[in-house]
């Protein structure tokens, strides 16, 4: 029994409800049934469990129970409340019942007898509103046989159709008006009264308006163009008025045409088809300017649409004669076969025999010899005749664009009143679909694509047949560079291609047909990429490589020799120049000779045309930058290997001939440390004679650099010159690295003043002129010179890393090396 006590203080000890939480939980299983339990132990858990359900219950009552008092008086407030509304209750009622009731019925009635009304009013307005448009209608048929009658004043009768053509189709053909209108003079329903007069008015006008075409009556013409809108005959009018203006076309068309016999042959010149196209396109260009205001007053907005489609109907065809009869008269087809079966034999036999993969030493053969005998020029294709046929076929094309540009613009709908937007200029289909833009580029675009390709090429080829030297171009520093030519020196071939790589892409251009100008981009960058690049490689290959004549170790090449690579270099540089500077002027709003020229964005007005030619224009000046600077820099590595590395050695060895750096005599002191009569540039300040001892590497060595370097930079162009430096530079930096190096263990401090002297003055020299760029490949060389001559107090900074302000070339270890060099220094 003690066992169950304790067991039931223990459950009373750590089972007996939360005080926070018995508030807030339920036991949510209920107690166990009493009568189940078979233990003191299970009664006293369910006797817990009971107590503590109690508790909570107890508490939540209690809860209630507290809010008693205000709910009863919530309950009691709305209780008086009920009561007031109640009486209000009562009093709306009887208020309804005695007032308003009778007021609600009067109003009902009213509004009933308003709506009625209008309803009958609006009938009455619509019987009117139809009565008067019987009136009318009658009036006009009346009005309309009227004037056809005696009186034949067909004006007024087109416009009593026009009134006529007001009143709804439904009131004409109504009962109504049947029963109403006729008469005994007009007894027909008015809607066949009303066709009939205007299909006669029609035949009648049709009639008329012929006539006074073929008498040349423009004011009659006039008079009865504008009243076939009167009567609903718009579509005839815009016809008859279209093959009208047509019939003046092709007389005018034919008449010049006519002339063409007439000039012993040679017709209107060599542009006589061109001036012929020019006067058709300006002529319908006229009649849709002039008479475009005349068919949009009476016709309507857009109708000049239709007038413009008969035009190009006519447009096609004489067009067509006019680019047929070009075709047969010029030989077209004949010259356009010669073009694509030349052979070009002066490039491929060029080409062929002395290609290399690279510019090498290679002996020249089978190639034709400068000044020699020349292939015949044209080789059965004359030139010139193709030149003056791709002048006319331009011009051709050029009026084709304009004539295109001018009738889109007639051709876009009127933008919406309150829109600010531009809308883009298309091709209208009236020109997509005529059967003039199909020949034009059949006929007219292909051959010109065809022959600028062949005339592009022809003209390289040829301007390499009759390339020409600068005259009188030396190395000589005894002579001037030339008595003839002025800077740049380039041989005639750049000046030629060149100028004609301008004309073709300037005549393209201004044909504004987007496709066109690209393919002839694309051509233009493909020859100079190809035979330009190609000729001026080969040349470097073959006849200019600068190589000595005899095998002999140390022989240089000979000067000639190396005039003519530096002038093909030259070639290269100015030629790319020059194409960038064409390309600028067509990109820019002016031509490349300064002369005022037009935007893109004016010859290629359609869609993203013009971007289109821009990129192309730039991609062609980006590719022939980046060929001839490749080129040019292979030309400037092998023009050093050849020509300057040779001699850079013996020059640094001359220079230094005979100096030693270990100096300890105080006179020597004296002239070691005295460095202010030296010019960063390498020149003299005027120190005096007293200065030439104590330089005398610095003025060996500029003797020397300017017998090697000067000679190339009179004829090499700045550019080119500046990159030969930067080779040199490279190059001879590490020679002289090396020979400081050299000095090591050989060297006081006294003879690393003289030293680090010395080696400023080569510096100077191989930088002066402003060339402050190269000093950059001498910062190692400098460097050593500035460790050695370092104070005691400076070393310890110096080789503890880069925290010394200095953007060293050297690495800790080399600096280290250099300061031992001194004898007596570690």
């Amino acid at each position: 029994m003690s066992t169950t006590n304790d067991h039931h203080h223990y459950y009373h000890h750590n089972h007996q409800p939360h005080p926070e939480d018995e508030d807030e939980h339920v036991p949510t299983a209920p107690p166990p049934d009493v009568n189940s339990c078979t233990t003191i132990a299970d009664l006293h858990i369910a006797l817990s469990l009971l107590n503590a359900q109690e508790t909570v219950v107890t508490k939540r009552l209690d809860a209630l129970l507290s809010t008693q008092q205000e709910l009863t008086h919530s309950l009691t407030r709305l209780d008086i409340i009920r009561a007031h509304l109640g009486t209000q209750v009562v009093a709306a009622r009887s208020l309804s019942n005695s007032m308003l009731s009778g007021a609600a019925t009067t109003a009902s009635r009213v509004s009933g007898a308003v709506k009625r009304l209008d309803v009958e009013q609006s009938r009455v307005k619509a019987t009117l509103e139809v009565v008067e448009q019987v009136a009318e209608l009658k009036a006009c048929v009346l009005g309309v046989t009227g004037s056809m009658g005696a009186p034949q004043d067909w004006e007024t009768a087109a416009r009593y159709l026009s009134r006529s053509s007001k009143v709804p189709p439904e009131i004409i053909k109504g009962s109504f008006a049947e029963e109403i209108v006729p008469t005994a003079e007009v007894p027909d329903p008015p809607a066949i009264t009303l066709e009939n007069a205007a299909a006669s008015l029609c035949g009648l006008f049709l009639r008329e308006f012929e006539k006074a075409a073929a008498a040349g009556d423009g004011e009659k013409v006039t008079r009865f163009f504008k009243l076939f809108p009167l009567i609903g005959r718009t579509d005839v009018g815009l016809d008859v008025y279209g093959r009208y203006v047509c019939q003046g076309v092709a007389a005018r068309a034919r008449e010049a045409m006519a002339m063409k016999r007439g000039e012993g042959g040679g017709g209107l010149g060599d542009f006589f088809y061109a001036n012929a196209m020019t006067r058709l396109f300006e002529h319908i260009a006229s009649i849709v300017e002039q008479h475009g205001g005349l068919v949009e007053r009476h016709y309507g907005s857009g109708r000049m649409v239709r007038v413009v489609e008969r035009l190009q109907v006519e447009a096609d065809t004489q067009g067509g004669i006019i680019i047929d009869t070009f075709t047969d008269e010029r030989s077209v087809d004949r010259k356009l076969t010669d073009v694509k079966t030349y052979a070009f034999s002066f490039l491929v036999q060029s080409f062929l025999p002395q290609t290399r993969g690279a510019i090498t030493g290679a002996a020249r053969s089978a190639s034709p010899a400068p000044g020699g005998p020349r292939m015949s020029e044209d080789e059965g294709v004359d030139v010139k005749e193709i030149d003056m046929l791709l002048s006319e076929l331009g011009i051709m094309l050029g009026r084709w664009s304009l004539y295109c540009r001018f009738i889109a613009r007639k051709c876009l709908p009127d933008p919406a009143p309150d829109s600010e937007a531009t809308i883009p200029q298309t091709m209208p289909p009236v020109l997509l679909q005529s059967a003039l833009l199909a020949k034009v580029e059949t006929r007219l675009l292909a051959p010109f694509s065809a022959m600028t390709t062949f005339f592009i090429r022809r003209s390289v080829e040829k301007a390499f047949q009759l390339d020409e030297p600068p005259s009188d171009l030396t190395l000589s520093l005894l002579s001037p560079v030339s008595t003839l030519a002025n800077p740049p020196f380039i041989t005639s071939a750049v000046d030629d291609v060149m100028y004609i790589i301008k004309t073709h892409l300037q005549r393209s251009l201004h044909t504004s047909l987007r496709a066109l100008v690209t393919a002839v981009i694309s051509t233009v960058g493909r020859v100079l990429g190809s035979d330009f690049i190609g000729m001026t490689q080969r040349k470097m290959q073959v006849e200019s490589y600068p190589k000595a004549a005899s095998g002999a170790p140390g022989a240089l090449p000979p000067d000639e020799k190396v005039v003519s690579f530096l002038v093909l270099i030259n070639n290269l540089d100015v030629a790319s120049e020059y194409n960038s500077r064409i390309i600028n002027g067509f990109l820019g709003t002016t031509t490349s000779d300064g002369s005022g020229g037009v935007a893109l964005e004016e010859l290629f007005p359609f869609a993203d045309d013009a971007r289109v030619v821009r990129d192309a224009l730039k991609g062609m000046e980006a590719t022939f930058e980046s060929k001839a600077g490749e080129l040019i820099n292979d030309g400037i590595m092998v023009f050093f290997n050849q020509v300057i590395k040779p001699k850079l050695r013996p020059l640094l060895t001359d220079a230094f001939r005979d100096v030693e750096y270990v100096v300890s005599d105080a006179g020597e002191e004296s002239k070691a440390g005295a460095t202010h009569g030296y010019d960063e540039d390498g020149d003299e300040d005027g120190a005096g004679a007293g200065m030439q001892d104590e330089e005398i590497v610095k003025h060996r060595f500029q003797s020397g650099w300017d017998a090697v370097m000067i000679p190339y930079k009179r004829v090499l162009t700045e550019k080119c010159f500046n990159k030969l430096l930067n080779t040199t530079a490279g190059y001879f930096t590490k020679l002289l690295e090396k020979r400081i190096w050299g000095y090591s263990g050989r060297i006081n401090e006294l003879g690393a003043i003289r030293l680090e002297r010395d080696v400023a003055g080569v510096v100077g020299v191989v930088v002066r002129g402003g060339m402050y760029g190269v000093r950059d490949a001498f910062a190692r060389c400098v460097q050593i010179c500035l460790v050695v001559n370092m104070e005691e107090d400076e070393v310890s900074e110096m080789l503890g890393g880069d925290g010394d302000g200095v953007e060293w070339k050297l690495e800790v270890e080399e600096r280290r090396r250099a300061r031992g060099m001194v004898v007596g220094k570690a």
